[in-house]
């Protein structure tokens, strides 16, 4: 199982390109199951998730090939062969739900393992499940698997979440495509995600109304047809890097980052500090003066401080002058980065949904263990500002979301290499 050695103490600077958001292109490949004619998909990201989801679909039926280095997928679903999403497949990652909503939507039946994921909390799926009930799909959950049949094809209907789920305003959204009439999805998540899953839509003859506000509006078609798209830029991996120069000092510009993506991050890296400036080609960061200024953070949706760089803040605030907090509204069980961090000479007190976080001068490099792939990036990056050398073990849940870390961070002064064991 690989390993990073990092040696840390050394200011970044230089240029990092950032790719196509594993969210997004995750959520796009199942939407190729709504039609039998090929989707195309530009700026994807090379990552083992995306290969995951390939294994998923080509076991469905489709065709997937991936062009230009993997950076352009063409999917055919010209006929779903085999309507069973196999638990081997799907308990790697728990996007593999996401085809659930197209299968029915498309051939009214599916069935469809429930998924597995990062260890970050339960995450169930029941608001995918009710809100294609809203449909009129019938569900039965037996054997770990989710059995659905919509006899006679999926009917418009109001979807109303309780409480806001990106991943079940997807499955919802892409099955709505193809129901019979108007649906209406009522506190609808608003991420950049949400809005590129339905501008691809849309380019494949979908009707849809209101992507990005908390209701959305779907008038159903009978077919969609197919498209080329672009995936969006990745946020997430966006975010991460703006926190490389911020934690070691220094500058570096981020090459196809866009500050509409991250406004709220960007606001608090502003507050610690950092200066977040827009450039031709990207966003550059820089933090060339003084210690870095705590700051509070809140998790939230979108358009609120995002949970997938709760992790990474908190490795940059370990160093702040003074003291911090961290409040995780999305997932329990997300601060088992904490213990390893506290390994490398952090001062962070956990209570429930709470971390505090008391800044030190100065890290120090240690081993520690990765226990999800948010958690796995924030001890990188806090082994790059760490004196000394840090070792980070059980990194394969990095390459599920950061496609080749070490030569990004490397390009920039980073010491920093992977280690095959």
């Amino acid at each position: 199982m690989d390993s990073i050695l990092i040696k840390g103490g050394t200011a970044l600077h230089g240029r990092i390109p950032i790719t196509g958001a594993k969210n997004a292109c995750l959520t796009l490949m199942p939407a190729a199951l709504l039609s039998d004619e090929p989707l195309t998909l530009t700026n994807a990201p090379r990552l083992s998730d995306i290969r995951t989801m390939t294994e998923l679909l080509q076991s469905l039926g489709c065709e997937v090939a991936a062009l230009q280095g993997g950076r352009v997928l063409a999917i055919g679903a010209e006929e779903i062969t085999n309507h069973r999403a196999d638990y081997d497949i799907v308990r790697k990652m728990r996007a593999s739900i996401l085809v659930l909503g197209p299968m029915l939507a498309r051939d009214g039946h599916a069935t469809v393992s429930l998924p597995g994921g990062c260890a970050i909390g339960a995450r169930p799926v029941d608001l995918h499940l009710k809100g294609l009930e809203a449909l009129g799909a019938e569900l039965e959950l037996r054997d770990g698997y989710v059995h659905a049949r919509a006899e006679g094809g999926l009917k418009g209907g109001t979807v109303e979440f309780p409480f806001v789920s990106v991943g079940a305003t997807e499955n919802v959204l892409m099955a709505a495509t193809l129901a019979k009439g108007t649906t209406v999805i009522r506190n609808a998540a608003r991420e950049p995600e949400i809005v590129d899953l339905a501008a691809c839509l849309s380019a494949m003859g979908a009707r849809i109304d209101g992507a990005g506000t908390d209701t959305i509006t779907v008038e159903g078609v009978d077919r969609l047809h197919g498209a080329t798209h672009q995936v969006v830029t990745d946020r997430i991996e966006l975010g991460t890097y703006m926190l490389a120069p911020a934690i070691t000092g220094g500058e570096v510009e981020l090459l196809g980052g866009r500050r509409a993506l991250v406004e709220s991050f960007s606001e608090r890296l502003e507050a610690a500090g950092m200066e977040v400036t827009d450039t031709a080609d990207g966003l550059k960061v820089s933090r060339t003066n003084g210690r870095i200024r705590p700051v509070d953070v809140v998790t939230a949706p979108h358009p609120g401080f995002p949970t997938d760089l709760q992790a990474q803040m908190m490795a940059l605030l370990t160093l702040a002058d003074g003291t911090s907090k961290l409040e995780e509204r999305i997932f329990e069980n997300r601060f088992m980065h904490a213990p390893e961090l506290m390994r490398m000479g952090a001062r962070i007190d956990v209570h429930g949904g709470t971390a505090t976080v008391e800044g030190v001068e100065q890290l120090r490099g240690a081993p520690v263990m990765a226990t999800d792939l948010r958690a796995s990036v924030s001890l990188i990056l806090a082994g790059l500002a760490a004196s000394g050398e840090t070792l980070v073990k059980r990194v394969y849940h990095l390459d599920r979301g950061y496609e080749r870390v070490e030569e990004k961070l490397s390009a920039c002064g980073a010491q920093i290499e992977r280690i095959a064991e």
